[in-house]
């Protein structure tokens, strides 16, 4: 069974930046399309950027797109979000999540079949 575990998440100003990871375990990280996903208050869950298993493909979101950078060491079966010139939409918790490799690589949060916990992202103004 694969686990993901986020961290890196915290308390930023707003213009800030953080850099979220993500750990696979139980499994290789090279056997997944990995993606990136958030959720604030009364909201539904958002795509916010994807990898597919090699890291030759990537994609972010309309809201992120330009700010924020999706990468993967495979060595380390680590998933890197990079998050810069944060704002307060960006306050939400942002879930890993990894999709196994059918073909090239879906974007939506229906595509996943792991998902990890979570960690808190809160930029304040």
């Amino acid at each position: 069974q694969v686990q993901l575990v986020e961290s890196g998440g915290g308390l930023v100003q707003a213009g800030g930046s953080l850099r979220l990871s993500c750990g696979v375990s139980g499994g290789t990280s090279s056997s997944y399309h990995m993606g990136w996903f958030r959720q604030a208050p009364g909201r539904e869950r958002e795509f916010v950027a994807g990898i597919s298993s090699s890291g030759a493909s990537t994609y972010s979101g309309n809201s992120v797109a330009g700010r924020f950078t999706i990468s993967r060491d495979n060595a380390k079966n680590t998933v890197y979000l990079q998050m810069n010139s944060l704002t307060s939409e960006d306050t939400a918790v942002y879930y890993c999540a990894a999709q196994m490799v059918r073909g090239p690589p879906k974007w939506s949060r229906y595509e996943y079949h792991y998902w990890g916990q979570g960690t808190q992202v809160t930029v304040s103004s």
